[in-house]
């Protein structure tokens, strides 16, 4: 049953989810092979509306869970017991500060600067994630902009020597591309491919983009 209910939350199937939750009020605490919990594989495939059901239903938050859905207060009360856990990593390596960016809760992002969330922290696992790429990944200024502001590098590589700059040149995304560079950005920075930001914003049809970064 416990596979049948991760397998309903990956699907989006929030009925199901209840069904399943009300023949075994134990599920919501379920977790996957790797350790990932209900909430964070419903966040991780998009199906927010299983995850606030998950909430409802009781399954645990904690600071993984409350970043990962923007939940500022929840945040706030585990941050104020336990310093440390901003600092935390979740079983598949990801860590509060890079979720709360990835799903693009601002709110979420200040209240974990404010408790101390390292700005340089790097995901513990193949994707080298730092907080910076994940507010790139989200494509919100405000995010980007308030983890840029609090000292992150915008030149710092993930995985495949991806920077933050590159995935503005490959969304064309010039305002984003602005504002990296206003915070030290190199738009000839190369990934393993041998790629720069200009060669990629060429490559995907963003002819001006990529005369603006050459420039």
């Amino acid at each position: 049953m416990e596979q049948a209910f991760l397998d309903a939350v990956k699907a989006g199937s929030e009925g199901e989810v209840r069904r399943l939750v009300q023949g075994s009020p134990a599920l919501p605490g379920a977790k996957d092979d790797n350790g990932v919990s209900a909430i964070l594989l419903a966040a991780y495939h998009g199906k927010r509306e299983v995850a606030a059901a998950l909430v409802e239903l009781g399954a645990p938050v904690d600071i993984f869970e409350a970043s990962a859905l923007g939940l500022v207060d929840r945040i706030t009360a585990l941050t104020g017991e336990d310093p440390a856990r901003v600092s935390a990593y979740a079983q598949d390596g990801f860590y509060p500060l890079g979720l709360a960016a990835f799903f693009g809760h601002l709110d979420a992002v200040r209240a974990l600067l404010a408790a101390g969330a390292d700005v340089h922290a790097e995901a513990k696992n193949a994707f080298k994630v730092r907080p910076v790429h994940a507010a790139a990944a989200s494509r919100n200024l405000d995010i980007l902009r308030a983890v840029l502001e609090a000292g992150a590098d915008p030149n710092v590589p993930q995985q495949q020597g991806f920077v933050p700059l590159h995935e503005a040149a490959t969304n064309g995304n010039r305002a984003m591309a602005e504002l990296l560079i206003e915070h030290g950005a190199n738009p000839r920075l190369a990934n393993e491919a041998g790629k720069s930001s200009i060669d990629l914003a060429r490559e995907k049809g963003h002819a001006e983009l990529a005369t603006y970064l050459g420039a």
